[in-house]
């Protein structure tokens, strides 16, 4: 495998691209990664935004990662959050491994708003639902991560260190902020009081995995034994990243769809031998997952986990 090397110098060209764009005196303090079809977030900025996209960020300073999955438009969108107004960056679309990005790459945005001052970093994602107790449209807030990739080798800090931005070593016994999860929660409550359709806000185990294909049945249950709630083919690479630059992070999931776990039938189990190959398709295909399903999702909850941030970003910024 070979590594590309993230120099500290690449990575201040780009503050220093971005910074030549932005008002003066604008330092973004939270920064939002918008996952699949999730862009609706920038509903939650209020007054005039400042557009930049990952496209001319690539012209400007090169090896910068560009999206090619439908529902990532790849921009950066600065403005105000909340009636804190609060500096913001939201990331409308991420970049991927299974897009041919090496992980030292596809995380390079996560440095280079570490370096403009982001302090907080807000991760969502569309997931699969591993447990009995989830339905589509839940929201899953991550307390910790199961990185199948990074467990075989394929870790976003491979390669040589730079002393300047984080250890070598980096402990991640703790990497989701335990302090920002309680205020989700506090947020959540909140909310609920304006909006009974509120369900429960859960908490669990996020699966990294490579993508892009779904998963099997059987690695589904393979998962799940091993207890994660969901899973998803982003966001740990993000957050090993954000805890290595020293950003607090908060991770959530929207549920887009419910993972199929139960075993397929037997060629000679008698209640499908019977059956046409039209019947045996539909029983089949019944609940697979499907990228456009995944958008249809999350455009129809983004709302939801948009106040949620929102509600979150104001209590934390009056504490």
């Amino acid at each position: 495998m070979v590594t590309t090397t993230i120099t500290l110098d690449l990575i201040e060209q780009g503050v220093a691209y971005i910074e030549s764009i932005l008002p003066n005196g604008f330092a973004p303090k939270v920064g939002i990664i918008g996952g699949s079809g999730m862009c609706g977030l920038q509903g939650a900025f209020h007054g005039g935004t400042r557009e930049i996209s990952y496209e001319t960020m690539r012209e400007a300073i090169g090896d910068f990662p560009v999206t090619t999955v439908l529902g990532h438009p790849g921009k950066f969108l600065f403005g105000h959050i909340g009636v804190t107004k609060t500096p913001a960056v939201l990331m409308c679309g991420r970049t991927h491994y299974y897009e041919s990005h090496e992980l030292q790459i596809a995380t390079l945005p996560i440095r280079i708003l570490g370096l403009l001052g982001v302090e907080t970093l807000i991760i969502t994602n569309a997931a699969g639902g591993l447990s009995s107790e989830l339905k589509v449209g839940d929201i899953v807030l991550v307390n910790d991560h199961i990185n199948f990739p990074g467990l075989a080798g394929s870790n976003p800090l491979r390669g040589p260190n730079i002393g300047a931005l984080g250890p070598r070593f980096l402990p991640l016994a703790d990497p989701y902020d335990f302090a920002l999860g309680r205020v989700a929660h506090r947020a959540w409550k909140d909310l609920k009081r304006d909006d009974w359709k509120l369900k429960l806000l859960h908490e669990g185990v996020y699966g990294f995995v490579a993508g892009p294909s779904y998963e099997t049945r059987a690695e589904c249950r393979m998962l799940a034994s091993n207890g994660v709630t969901m899973v998803g083919m982003s966001t740990v690479p993000e957050v090993i990243i954000a805890a290595h630059c020293g950003i607090r992070v908060l991770a959530m999931s929207l549920i887009s769809n419910v993972s199929v776990m139960e075993p397929g039938p037997r060629g000679d189990d008698p209640d499908f031998v019977a059956r046409s190959n039209e019947e045996l398709g539909r029983f089949m295909n019944k609940d697979k997952a499907n990228h456009d399903e995944v958008l249809e999702a999350a455009h129809g909850y983004v709302d939801k986990i948009k106040n949620l941030i929102v509600k979150i970003i104001e209590i934390e910024m009056t504490r």
